[in-house]
């Protein structure tokens, strides 16, 4: 199995900046922060905690787009 590029613990800033692709799995997971001020310093799972979102299947479809992206 792929090593994980993405955790719970990385900034949604830098991961939307380190991977463009993952836009679209936040989107659609009801996270709609991904360019507010806020994602520079909030976590993935910080971001899911306050949306009501699971951040472990989040995580999982993130490292999904980026391996695809591959």
């Amino acid at each position: 199995m792929a090593t994980k590029k993405i955790t719970g613990k990385m900034a949604i800033g830098e991961c939307v900046s380190k991977y463009p692709e993952t836009v679209e799995v936040f989107l659609k997971h009801g996270l709609h922060c991904v360019g507010c001020a806020v994602a520079a310093f909030e976590n993935i799972e910080q971001g899911a905690c306050a949306h009501g979102i699971d951040a472990k299947k989040l995580v999982e479809d993130l490292n999904k787009a980026v391996e695809k992206k591959k």
